[in-house]
């Protein structure tokens, strides 16, 4: 299934249960031209937020939904990007931007957001999670399904073939061999910390089953 098609999908899913899919924080050309890149979500004593893709030369800073490209250089210490009248200092999980006429904004990286703001960036067009055992779920750009498990060390990749759809019960199947997906367009609750999802997803693979939630991420 192309990416265009995957996304139309999961939008069509979402809509049905009146729940927006996200937007992009940035086009995809971005992405390309920062190929190994980290991504921060900063947010402020004042409760703004800004997102940061760096590289150690470079930097896309995305806020009120515009853009700006930074550059920058890595010392020992830190991150540090500047152009268009801003500059960024990126120590560790702090990140301080300044701007003519403020006082500079001291904010801290918000890890959780910052995960599912990487994987939006790196094309990622629906991302899911489960506890016990834990385990991660993408579905990407260019047709892949991706399973993580066992803590990271093992990864299963499969083509994305066509789904099949339920509209009665808002649920979209996917069958690629021995892995298959089912998500449903219901309210789900992480089982660890109640962070609150518009999709429940099932995972099936070699007998085993995942459960968890997920949302669109374009």
């Amino acid at each position: 299934m192309p990416a265009s098609r995957l996304a139309l999908v999961l939008s069509v899913a979402l809509a049905a249960a009146g729940v927006a899919a996200c937007s992009a924080v940035a086009p995809s050309k971005h992405v390309n031209e920062v190929a190994v890149a980290r991504t921060w979500v900063f947010v402020c004593p004042d409760e703004s937020i800004f997102v940061v893709r760096a590289s150690a030369t470079s930097a896309w800073l995305f806020r009120n939904g515009s853009s700006v490209r930074l550059g920058g250089v890595a010392t020992a210490e830190s991150l540090q990007f500047s152009g268009a009248g801003l500059s960024l200092q990126i120590d560790g999980e702090i990140g301080t931007l300044t701007e003519p006429g403020r006082a500079p904004a001291v904010c801290r990286n918000d890890r959780r957001r910052a995960v599912w703001e990487q994987a939006k960036l790196d094309g990622v067009e629906f991302r899911a999670v489960g506890n016990e055992p834990p385990w991660v779920l993408e579905l990407r750009e260019g047709s892949r399904i991706v399973l993580i498990t066992e803590y990271g060390a093992r990864r299963i990749e499969r083509h994305l073939p066509p789904s099949t759809s339920d509209v009665a019960s808002k649920t979209t199947r996917w069958e690629a061999g021995d892995l298959r997906i089912e998500l449903s367009v219901a309210l789900c609750h992480d089982s660890m910390d109640g962070e609150s999802f518009e999709t429940r997803v099932v995972v099936h693979w070699q007998g085993r089953t995942f459960r968890g939630c997920g949302r669109a991420l374009h």
